[in-house]
């Protein structure tokens, strides 16, 4: 393979950025080299994704669909144009984000990454007895699936108990599925049958009754005055929550199914989803499920024993794509796993293995953190694919905040200085030595290390964690210790969240701060989820002798047209819905007579509008400023106050949950990888942080991979050696200065080479 030429033959070498504004970005220009690898640093909000996502790839995306017809538009999301002068020399980008993959239960690792679909034409060919073709094998399409589960593997139950409460009468509102309140359709169908009295408690039926409201099978009825078809509450509720591939998409109508539902193995085929004949035909000893069960880096090593010439080709694509799996990061899941449960990072880097064995070239790739979740031991691999990706001629664009991967950049652009308002600008561009040399704040901390401590503190207690074995936990015995900074630490997969997540939650005074999903919907934000707009209505409504109520966009005082989001969605049914700034308050959220009231000088918008750090100007004391002060200390003061909470990244929310918590009387903090998204140089501010914490009589447990996490830590947790069945098992407990002194792990070569020991 030709390897791209080292040095700039002309413009068109170059992705031309002139005058870029989206969000933050402060008429940004920028030229960057094609067919390389340039890496995008800054502080956190400094405008990376702004000018990488934002910008460069969504332009790209949106030129693509304008080359397809008006008729396949119409089907397309709406795309609409970066504010940005010009933007020359694009190449077709593709994103690779931490999104998540879909949650369809369907969708497997092996089905994401079409293994599966190689495995089922292998067992189709060699699978004896003889049972069909590649689709007798699939647990989705009818002739492959067992028709018990109809390919899930688990079949589920009702539980009768959270579908009524016997105690009330109908009238009373004794259903308590969703939309059957009193007075709804559904509620009118079930009581115009005449079955029922509907003021008569449901542990007063009847025999004949309770089997009438439960289980009736759907059956023609006179309801009130018309014709209709009456059926009992389980088989409705199935039908209209639980059919096949339906997934409930309303936050209250999910709450229900996860109560109501319970889920047992399929009997049938023991959860390996497939029929009879697709379980019966085995190659090497072994069925399909078999080999979907597996761990990825054990099935690698089972396909490789497979020799026959019909399905030569096919194998060596299917051994490929297993290996760079296992390259990745990724052997120890197993193809069977639902997509829906990978973290961010695991998503990110099955997506990622798709385009390794791709044909095309002169492609813009654009990744966001791809180190996420990863080892030290993990990332130098994960370098090494970047890498790759470009030496076929493609241009590899990342969002980056990791040394190691900063390191092998051709390219580097620095965004800041600082974030929100005081970045946007580019601070740097050049390569890694110049950067070095630069006297930006990326520059001069990309050779920063954290030292060990000097003295490491006394524990005050510990908390015993005995007979742990969820997932690959060996029957772990592990005391973790209280009044100290611990970080429990090892390879990707190895059991660290197993192990603490499995094990402290629900424990007296522990408190769990993760990067999961902040429950509520895009009316919220960081004002409404710490507390903070309850303070600042009131300062408004003092201000001008009114009602605080006036001055919450989820009250009077909203925008009448946009209920007070500050944009109008439109729901274009099977196509992507649209949403567009509200025309009648501009995106201000408020009604005109709200606007016009004013807190020195700034109406309620405005002050929603200000940044963490404009607003703690704005505010200098009080309860505001005290919630303004944790944010600061959390590292999100570039947020702003009025940012819905669905843009927020893992890192952001797991920060804006411990902002809110550090206001709680908590004695142990649980964080999930804090550094997420975190500059070098605000990880030095999360470390003292961190040491605020414990100083005030708190235990902090971090499960981290960064080496200055570990080296800053009192206490040490390692897990391994490996990832899944070669890992689960306590390598080391001990202070960061005993593990680099004599430790043999993977994680001890790693920080023994970081502290320069």
């Amino acid at each position: 393979m030709q390897q791209p030429a080292r040095h700039i033959a002309d413009s068109h070498d170059m992705i031309e950025v002139r005058g870029a504004r989206e969000n933050n970005l402060a008429s940004v220009s920028v030229d960057i080299p094609k067919r390389r690898l340039t890496v995008f640093t800054g502080v956190s909000g400094s405008g990376k994704s702004s000018l990488v996502f934002g910008t460069i790839a969504a332009e790209s995306q949106r030129m693509i669909n304008e080359t397809y017809s008006a008729f396949l538009q119409s089907f397309m999301p709406s795309l609409s144009r970066p504010d940005v002068d010009s933007l020359r020399n694009l190449s077709a980008a593709i994103v690779v984000d931490q999104e998540r993959m879909g949650a369809n239960s369907r969708s497997t690792v092996g089905t994401a990454t079409d293994a599966y679909a190689m495995l089922r034409i292998v067992f189709s060919r060699l699978g004896q007895p003889h049972a069909g073709s590649a689709g007798a094998f699939s647990f989705n399409l009818a002739e492959g699936m067992c028709p018990t589960c109809e390919g899930l593997g688990r079949v589920s139950d009702l539980d009768v108990g959270q579908l009524v409460d016997v105690e009330r009468s109908l009238n009373d509102g004794a259903i308590l599925v969703p939309n059957f309140a009193v007075d709804s359709w559904y509620w009118q169908t079930i009581v115009g049958t005449g079955l029922f009295d509907p003021d008569v408690k449901l542990q007063d039926f009847s025999a004949e009754q309770w089997q009438d409201l439960l289980y009736k099978p759907a059956t023609k009825m006179k309801i009130g005055t018309s014709n209709l078809t009456y059926e009992g509450l389980v088989p409705k509720v199935r039908r209209l929550f639980l059919s096949k591939d339906k997934e409930p998409t309303q936050a209250h109508v999910k709450a229900f199914v996860e109560r109501a539902v319970t889920f047992g193995t399929c009997a049938e085929c023991g959860g390996a989803r497939l029929n009879q004949a697709a379980l019966a035909s085995r190659v090497a000893g072994r069925n399909i499920a078999d080999c979907c069960a597996m761990q990825i880096s054990d099935l690698a090593e089972f396909v490789r024993g497979i020799d026959d010439p019909s399905v030569a080709p096919l194998v060596g694509n299917l051994r490929h794509l297993l290996d760079s799996l296992v390259e990745i990061g990724l052997g120890y899941l197993s193809l069977d796993r639902e997509s829906g449960t990978l973290s961010g990072g695991e998503a990110q880097r099955v997506k990622m293995v798709r385009h390794l064995g791709s044909s095309l070239t002169d492609v813009t790739y654009v990744f966001d953190e791809p180190t996420v979740g990863l080892h030290p031991h993990d990332i130098a691999r994960m370098n090494d694919l970047l890498l790759r990706l470009r030496d076929k001629g493609n241009t590899v664009l990342v969002v980056e905040h990791k040394p190691e991967t900063i390191v092998i950049a051709d390219h580097v652009v620095d965004l800041g200085p600082g974030a929100g308002p005081s970045g946007g600008k580019v601070c740097y561009t050049g390569d890694v030595a110049g950067l070095r040399r630069s006297d930006s704040l990326t520059g001069r901390h990309l050779d920063h290390r954290t030292r060990l401590r000097e003295r490491v503190r006394t524990p005050t207690g510990h908390l015993p964690i005995r007979n742990a074995d969820l997932h690959n936990l060996r029957d772990v015995d592990v005391d973790v210790p209280l009044g100290v900074l611990t970080v429990v630490t090892g390879v990707a997969g190895s059991g660290k969240s197993s192990l603490i997540q499995g094990s402290l939650p629900r424990r007296e005074g522990v408190v769990i701060v993760d990067q999961s999903p902040i429950r509520g919907s895009r009316r919220s934000n960081p004002a409404t989820y710490t507390g903070l707009l309850d303070p600042v209505r009131s300062a408004f409504a003092k201000a001008n002798k009114v009602k605080p109520a006036l001055f919450s966009a989820n009250s009077e005082g909203a925008c009448p047209t946009c209920k007070g989001i500050g944009v109008v969605y439109t729901d274009l049914a099977m196509m992507a819905g649209v949403a567009t700034v509200c025309e009648e308050c501009e995106g201000r959220r408020f009604t005109p007579e709200v606007l016009a009231y004013t807190l020195r000088g700034r109406n309620i918008s405005e002050v929603l509008a200000m940044s963490v750090t404009e607003a703690r100007d704005f505010f200098p004391s009080g309860p505001a400023r005290k919630v303004l002060d944790r944010l600061a200390d959390v590292g999100l003061s570039y947020l702003s106050l009025g940012q819905p909470l669905t843009t927020l990244s893992g890192g952001e929310r797991q920060r804006l949950k411990l902002a809110i918590h550090m206001g709680e009387k908590a004695h142990t903090y649980v964080l999930d990888e804090p550094t997420t998204g975190l500059h070098l140089a605000d990880v030095d501010k999360l470390l003292a942080l961190l040491d605020r914490l414990v100083d005030a009589g708190n235990s902090v447990v971090v499960i981290e991979h960064h080496q200055a996490v570990m080296a800053h830590a009192d206490w040490i947790i390692d897990l391994g050696p490996g990832a899944g069945h070669d890992g689960g098992r306590i390598v080391f407990t001990g202070t960061p200065a005993e593990l680099v002194a004599g430790g043999d792990t993977l994680t001890a070569t790693h920080l023994r080479e970081y502290v320069g020991r």
